[in-house]
């Protein structure tokens, strides 16, 4: 009986090792994006009773990105765009300075209100654009998106999935 248990035991013991080992496989990416496939979002809500909009957003949170924007960009998809997040609420003008697209810039208090909404911005046109009501967040997106939408003056919005959301 000793020799069956040996034998037993020599052959399940390095199998059950075996299907042990499979466990030290590294684990996935711990990202929040890779977990939850979402990436920083703006949720609209018209204060004309529209459905929310949720708009994909890129961040621009330091001088250098914000700068920049979304100039030379060619293509942008539908309910994307670029989150532009401030310090404090300022007036703020934006300009289309090397921006081939024609956008939409909506800007937001400090409590994500809408105060200002510039439509159909020029490409390439270098003319000062904000309304006269201090943001501290802007997004832009694809022009007539805002209209197609319900956005007006008024309507809030929220941010998801941004770390450290303000």
């Amino acid at each position: 009986m000793r020799s069956t248990f040996s034998l037993v035991f020599a052959l399940l013991v390095p199998a059950w090792l075996g299907l042990g080992s499979g466990c030290n496989k590294p684990p996935p990416p711990t990202s929040t994006t890779a977990q939850s496939g979402q990436q920083p979002t703006v949720a609209f809500y018209p204060s004309s009773g529209s459905p929310p909009w949720p708009v994909k957003v890129e961040l621009a949170k330091n001088d250098a990105d914000r700068a920049k924007g979304l100039m030379y960009r060619r293509e942008l998809a539908p309910n994307t765009g670029m989150l532009f997040v401030f310090e404090g609420p300022e007036i703020r003008r934006f300009w289309m300075r090397n921006t081939y697209l024609p956008l939409d810039m909506i800007f937001l208090n400090e409590r994500k209100v809408v105060v200002g909404i510039e439509e159909n911005t020029v490409p390439l046109d270098e003319t000062s654009r904000g309304p006269d009501q201090p943001a501290q967040y802007v997004v832009e997106v694809l022009a007539g998106e805002a209209r197609r939408h319900g956005l007006t003056v008024g309507s809030r919005a929220e941010f998801l999935q941004l770390e450290g959301a303000p």
